[in-house]
């Protein structure tokens, strides 16, 4: 009896490790999952008020009615509303101009006339809220969440009458310049939130709801990868450039794209020594008037790229190259000035807002590079802001 209990402890152990591993979940680790429903239905202690936080983000959300590219009052230049627009944030209407135009450049201060377009906000609420909902689901078996969920799939990518068309051909587009940039994909980072929550989803999502979503990302990845604004925005040098291979690495993984996403991660590995000093400096985000908070935004892209990429077998944590350079190397950098006090010699020019970033970033570094120290520091963390990061890493 005790040999049939062990076998079967074995087996089921066994099978949630392969579950976990079949799972289209990229952005974490799927093992989470089941430790996380466990903490749930004992009511661990360490874990209560994250999950408490949880729960309560997702019956907010259960209230809410999923936006859509169809709720905006503005159409875009094409004239079809089921293209996606926005607004570049940094840009304003020139004083000395009767009609304002063209908008100038003012970096880091944020034009608030762009929220009159709803798009952004819509699709920032897809990736959180979808994610959010999926991971309630999976830690409370509720079924309310998961087909809340499917919901908001629903109506972006599948409703004929509220579907976004798979492209950012208008995205951030510069009032009197242009009628978007490949700088505005930037915004779909979101659906590297959504690409996990599917994965989170998948037994409970349809066939015919995955194969819209498939063809959905098949065609906007193609997207990025032909389009005019899709190829600028991979040639961008800064935390555009990585937020971009980050992107292109999770559709690819979700399409499962295997070969194609990891022959990619070649031209993903040569930006390090574009971006990254030997000391570990990020020269281009330190030209910004807000440069610690892109310090840090960028670091976070390059974690996340990290991330998806081990799922390909490229190792981009202890990538350095000849020099030196290389993400521990910015990490290290910028600890000091983030997080210990250290007199920041470059422009700030508002509240250094990215504290959030830093459970993440220190816990994947402690885990990554074996070395205690990172995770001594997140007590001094503030825990607001971090509670799904306390989550899932």
């Amino acid at each position: 009896m005790k040999k049939l209990t062990i076998t079967f402890f074995l087996a089921t152990l066994f099978g949630s490790f392969i579950s976990a591993q079949q799972e289209k979940i990229f952005l974490f680790d799927a093992a989470k999952l089941p430790e996380l429903k466990k903490a749930f239905q004992s009511d661990e202690a360490s874990k209560r008020p994250y999950l408490k936080w949880l729960i309560t983000e997702a019956d907010k959300i259960m209230q809410l009615q999923p936006g859509s590219v169809m709720e905006k009052s503005f159409s875009p230049p094409g004239g079809n509303k089921h293209d996606y627009m926005s607004l570049a944030p940094y840009f304003w209407p020139d004083p000395s101009k009767p009609d304002g135009l063209p908008y100038i450049r003012k970096d880091g201060q944020r034009n608030p006339a762009i929220d009159r377009i709803t798009d952004k906000k819509n699709l920032v609420d897809l990736g959180r809220n979808t994610h959010l909902l999926a991971l309630a689901y999976r830690i409370t078996g509720q079924e309310k969440y998961a087909a809340k969920a499917i919901k908001y799939l629903q109506v972006w990518f599948a409703d004929t009458a509220t579907r976004m068309n798979p492209n950012l051909t208008y995205a951030q587009a510069v009032l009197g310049v242009n009628d978007g940039r490949g700088i505005g994909i930037i915004e779909t980072v979101a659906l590297t939130n959504v690409v996990d929550a599917v994965g989170m989803l998948s037994n409970t999502v349809s066939e015919g709801l995955m194969q819209t979503l498939q063809r959905w990302f098949n065609s906007y990845l193609d997207w990025m990868l032909t389009s005019k604004n899709g190829v600028d925005e991979r040639h961008a040098l800064n935390n555009h450039g990585i937020w971009y291979d980050m992107q292109v690495l999770s559709f690819s993984l979700f399409l499962n794209k295997k070969d194609f996403a990891r022959s990619y991660c070649d031209s993903m590995l040569k930006r390090i020594a574009v971006q990254i000093q030997p000391d570990g400096r990020q020269p281009l985000e330190l030209e910004r008037t807000t440069a610690l908070g892109y310090s840090t935004f960028c670091l976070d892209a390059w974690f996340k790229a990290a991330i998806l990429a081990k799922h390909l077998g490229v190792d981009v944590w202890h990538y350095h190259t000849a020099d030196g350079r290389g993400l521990q190397k910015a990490l290290d950098w910028l600890i000091p000035y983030a997080l210990k006090g250290r007199k920041w010699e470059y422009q700030q020019i508002k509240e250094y807002s990215e504290i959030d970033k830093w459970y993440f970033l220190l816990s994947e570094a402690s885990r990554r590079y074996g070395n205690r120290e990172y995770a001594d520091l997140v007590p001094g963390l503030d825990a607001k802001g971090t509670e799904l990061s306390r989550l899932l890493y």
